[in-house]
């Protein structure tokens, strides 16, 4: 792997990162409690879901 291909690697998944955490927020909480999700958690499970 070159460094262009771990700096887009790193990119993309930032970017995937930020996309989840706002998806997550952006559940009405009801829906995020019916899911078990609390929306005060969705920067530690966007982090696990992307970087494991």
């Amino acid at each position: 792997m070159t460094f262009f291909d771990k700096v887009r690697t790193g990119y993309e998944k930032r970017r995937l990162y930020n996309r989840t955490v706002n998806e997550i927020q952006s559940l009405p909480r009801d829906v995020a409690l019916d899911l078990g999700i609390f929306p005060e958690d969705a920067r530690r499970i966007a982090h696990k879901a992307v970087y494991g």
